[in-house]
């Protein structure tokens, strides 16, 4: 991928030397609003107002139009929106198009009553989802064709920045003014926000994708995006290949399962919004950063294997400090704790798993295979995590939190079992965006 070499920090100078970097900050600020406010902030609207908690569970599969959006993005580089692209071009089109779909999906959610049109905000709420998962196709898009390879690390840099204070607005600024005024100006707020992102794409310059073949049917597109990437993999990895994909595809399973869950059970022992603004969204990011960035280092310092290992075990165990914690009810030292040590591990094994990711990759397949990767990876979770408010209803908080915590246990033998068998040693470290998964955080 463009963006995984010569990659390094992104100073504030860069930003005023390079204008696209600051457009980058924009647009990544655009792609970054939308996931919490379909996600984890909704679930904490939806507990405040008493909804059940399997119908919780059962909303967020509407964050599988993130894990799925590689099915449609040939489509987003294909086809021309009408009239838009005439006037902007087609990247541009589509970038504006869906962040006003996203700007009008906030807005309609925040008319909807949850006791009394529940059905009204899942559908709000899909749609944004959709619209958000469109807008990173095209905002990658953009990225990739607007800047030569040596500027991509840059480019990414700004997009990872402007991404993480777009979470903070839409976490802690969002359950701020919904502790304040309301959840209906709390999102009509976000929506309002999406202008950034709307600013940042009129600003940008013109950069449509350059037809380097013909028009392909649905078999052709199909065997180019998911056909030829999986055959390579096969082709490299043989039998290997179903402990590798098993392994991605449990390794975060604890984190995004109870992740689901995590909102409703702050309220539930609880703590207030404000509380769980300061302690999950402003706290815990800090303390996420510094988790990702030891797992950057254990990653250089002691390789894939072992920092895959190591987090995997960790970031599974750390679910027990939520049970301990649903046993003692509301206490805010060992909330402080649990989020801690849940965040530290949890950003340290999901960049293990990048790197991971990362180099099982071909170079004539980077981009699709890892996007099929991660796909997968996330996929189980989300359909499990659907009937995590079922699971909570049958065990309780207590036992759900130790359940998803023992998943850690055969993702351990995976590792060693790949390990043994001497898979990846030759993994390459890439550097590649951040995963959507983060929209499974406890934070």
């Amino acid at each position: 991928m463009a963006a995984g070499n010569g990659r390094r920090k992104l100073r504030p100078r860069d930003v005023l030397e390079d204008p696209r970097l600051l457009l980058m900050l924009a647009l990544g600020f655009g792609c970054g609003l939308p996931i919490l406010l379909v996600f984890s902030t909704l679930s904490a609207w939806l507990a405040t107002a008493g909804i059940q908690r399997t119908s919780i569970g059962l909303l967020s599969y509407v964050s599988f139009a993130y894990s799925l959006k590689f099915l449609w993005a040939p489509v987003i580089d294909r086809v021309d929106v009408p009239v838009l692209s005439r006037l902007l071009g087609r990247r541009r089109a589509w970038m504006v198009l869906a962040q006003l779909v996203v700007a009008g999906g906030l807005i309609g959610m925040s008319f909807g009553a949850p006791t009394e049109s529940l059905s009204y905000i899942v559908v709000c709420a899909l749609v944004t989802a959709f619209a958000s998962a469109t807008q990173d196709i095209v905002v990658d898009g953009w990225r990739i064709d607007a800047a030569p390879t040596e500027r991509q690390g840059l480019m990414l840099g700004s997009y990872q920045l402007g991404y993480a204070i777009a979470r903070a607005c839409a976490g802690a600024g969002a359950l701020y003014i919904a502790q304040g005024y309301g959840w209906q100006l709390a999102y009509e707020a976000m929506a309002l926000l999406m202008l950034v992102g709307i600013v940042g794409c009129l600003a940008a310059p013109r950069q449509d994708p350059v037809e380097v073949v013909g028009p392909r049917s649905v078999r052709q597109t199909l065997q180019v995006a998911v056909v030829e990437p999986f055959g390579d993999l096969i082709r490299r990895k043989g039998a290997r290949l179903i402990l590798i994909l098993s392994l991605i595809m449990m390794y975060r399973l604890p984190d995004i399962i109870s992740g689901i869950m995590a909102q409703p059970f702050y309220i539930d022992q609880g703590f207030s919004l404000v509380e769980i603004a300061n302690v999950t969204k402003v706290y815990g990011v800090v303390v996420g950063l510094l988790g990702a960035l030891a797992g950057g280092w254990a990653v250089m310092r002691f390789g894939i294997q072992a920092s895959l290992l190591f987090g995997g075990i960790v970031a599974a165990a750390s679910n027990l400090m939520f049970a301990w914690l649903a046993v003692r009810g509301h206490d805010t030292a060992l909330f402080v704790a649990s989020i801690s040590i849940d965040n530290f591990s949890g950003n340290f094994a999901g960049t293990a798993l990048i790197a991971y990711m990362s180099g099982l990759t071909s170079p004539a397949f980077v981009a699709t295979q890892y996007a099929l990767l991660s796909s997968l990876y996330a996929l189980p979770g989300k359909f499990i995590g659907g009937f995590s408010g079922y699971m909570v209803d049958a065990l309780g908080y207590a036992q759900f939190f130790v359940v998803s915590a023992l998943i850690g246990v055969p993702v351990a033998i995976l590792c060693i079992a790949l390990a043994a068998l001497g898979e990846g040693r030759e993994e390459r470290e890439a550097g590649l965006p951040p995963e959507e998964d983060a929209v499974a955080a406890k934070a």
